[in-house]
C-alpha cells in the first residue's frame, strides 16, 4: 500500500523526474485538507458500530427475504458474518480515505471479495445496497459540521463517495 505522498515519489523516482508543479499542487492540497480528513474519518471510527447496525437494519428492512428462514443472513451465524463483512469494508474504507488512495481498499479488501460471494452463494447485490447504505450514514456525519470547525468538505465528500462506489461495484 502506498500514500498519496510515496506513491508520486515512486511514480517520479520510476521515470527519473523532479515532482512537478502539478504533483506538488496536488500533494499540497491533500496537507492542507489534513485535519478535515482525519475528523471525516474520526467521524467514522467513532461511529462504526451505528453506521454497520443501521445499514443492515435499513437493508434487511428492504429485503427482509435475508433474515427468514433460508435468506443468507438466517441464523445468528450468518447474521453476524454479514455485520463483520460491512464492517470489514468501512474499515478498508476509512484506511483509503485517510490514505487518500484506494490501493488499499483494492489490495487488501475487494480483490476476491465477488468472487468468494458467489463461492458462498451470497447475493452481491444485497451486499451493494448494505454498502451503499453504509455511504449515506457515513456522508450524513461527514457533512454534519456541529463541533467541527467550518469549512468546504465537498471534495473529501466527493472523494469518500467514490471508495463506497467502488466497494458496491466490487461485489456485483
Amino acid at each position: 500500500m502506498l500514500d498519496a505522498f510515496a506513491k508520486v515519489v515512486a511514480q517520479a523516482d520510476s521515470r527519473g523526474e523532479f515532482l512537478s508543479n502539478k504533483q506538488l499542487e496536488a500533494l499540497e492540497k491533500i496537507v492542507t485538507e489534513g485535519d478535515k480528513r482525519l475528523d471525516t474519518v474520526n467521524k467514522m471510527n467513532s461511529n462504526a458500530s451505528a453506521i454497520v447496525t443501521n445499514a443492515a437494519r435499513a437493508l434487511f428492512a428492504e429485503q427482509p427475504q435475508l433474515i427468514q428462514p433460508g435468506g443468507n443472513a438466517y441464523t445468528n451465524r450468518r447474521m453476524a458474518a454479514c455485520l463483520r463483512d460491512m464492517e470489514i469494508i468501512l474499515r478498508y474504507v476509512s484506511y483509503a480515505m485517510l490514505a487518500g488512495d484506494s490501493s488499499v481498499l483494492d489490495d487488501r479488501c475487494l480483490n476476491g471479495l465477488r468472487e468468494t460471494y458467489q463461492a458462498l452463494g451470497t447475493p452481491g447485490s444485497s451486499v451493494a445496497v448494505a454498502v451503499q447504505k453504509m455511504k449515506e450514514a457515513s456522508t450524513a456525519l461527514v457533512t454534519d459540521l456541529s463541533g467541527v470547525p467550518s469549512g468546504d468538505c465537498s471534495s473529501l465528500v466527493s472523494e469518500l463517495g467514490l471508495y463506497f462506489d467502488r466497494a458496491a461495484a466490487a461485489v456485483v
